[in-house]
């Protein structure tokens, strides 16, 4: 049945012993788990002979033709440690595939390259990768996954920025930082060389999730659809942006010929009430005049008396 579980899954796990406190870790990792990989329990004489165990109870990871035992001092957290080796040690990598192993904490080294182009320099990093993922397993496997990436479009928008194919790029999933070379590579040991420097911090990383980087990535993606759009369907594109820019520049229009159609009545009516106050004085003066004559005049009283006087 081992042989049979082996042949079937690429990656699964393994408990072998009895009840103990590390058997209901397993448990409780393999309920949390099991939608990623394959959980087993077995006897210890289940197991081929070339499995040597130290101590029992143990937990095992059996991938890429070998096996790995979890040791609780070096690995720290079973569930965690699962979830780290829940991927063989090399893949073909894609955006799905990216995603996932950013839950790893793993640092992600990847040939980027052209698989329809057969030239020697994309074939020899692939070569590169493959050779270190196998020959330093045991210095590398806890802080890194390898693989390869077909073409460059899918890390361009990670980086944001125009990745020259074939090379090899170092990502940080959890950060989005990232690691260029910075020397040629012509051998596995160079790659090596290589990938110590950035565990021991020599080599400067690029990118991250600061505030800045966040702005330039909400720019760089609104750009990027923008493009997108308009190279996929440009009759779209021009109906997604032109008619809400000429609903805009209509209702800009609106309000600007509005406010000088107001100021210009608002102006009108200052000029008409300046002429008005004006002649207001004007007809005051000519109502004046007739009583300031009659003033100056004569005064000719006929009083009543004076009359009767004049008649006795």
């Amino acid at each position: 049945m081992f042989e049979h579980v082996q042949k079937r899954h690429r990656v699964f796990f393994v408990y072998i012993g009895g009840e103990s406190p590390l058997k209901e870790k397993y448990i409780d990792a393999a309920s949390e788990l099991i939608v990623y990989t394959y959980f087993f329990s077995a006897s210890e004489d289940v197991v081929p002979e070339y499995v040597i165990l130290k101590e029992m109870p143990a937990v095992l990871v059996f991938k890429d033709e070998t096996y790995f035992v979890y040791d609780e001092y070096e690995d720290g957290d079973l569930s965690s440690w699962i979830n780290r080796e829940r991927f063989q040690n090399y893949l073909t990598v894609d955006g799905f595939l990216l995603y996932e192993l950013g839950d790893t904490g793993k640092l992600v080294a990847i040939a980027v390259i052209d698989e329809k182009n057969t030239s020697n320099e994309h074939t020899r990093l692939k070569s590169i990768i493959q050779e270190v993922a196998r020959d330093y397993r045991d210095q590398f496997h806890r802080d890194f996954q390898f693989g390869h990436m077909d073409g460059n479009d899918y890390i361009n928008t990670l980086l944001m920025d125009e990745l020259k194919v074939p090379t090899v790029v170092v990502l940080n999933t959890s950060n989005q930082q990232y690691f260029l070379l910075d020397r040629q590579i012509g051998s596995a040991e160079d790659m090596a060389h290589f990938i110590r420097d950035i565990l021991d911090g020599t080599v400067p990383a690029q990118g991250g999730d600061s505030i800045l980087q966040r702005l330039k990535r909400i720019i760089f993606d609104a750009k990027s659809t923008i493009v997108s759009i308009f190279k996929s369907s440009p009759l779209m594109g021009c109906f997604l942006f032109g008619l809400p820019l000429g609903v805009i520049s209509i209702m800009c229009y609106g309000i600007y010929t509005a406010d000088t159609d107001g100021g210009y009545i608002e102006e009108r009516y200052e000029v008409s009430r300046s002429e008005i106050e004006s002649q207001e004085p004007v007809e005051e003066s000519k109502e004046q005049e007739p009583s300031d004559g009659a003033t100056l005049g004569p005064r000719v009283q006929e009083p009543k008396d004076v009359l009767e006087k004049k008649k006795d």
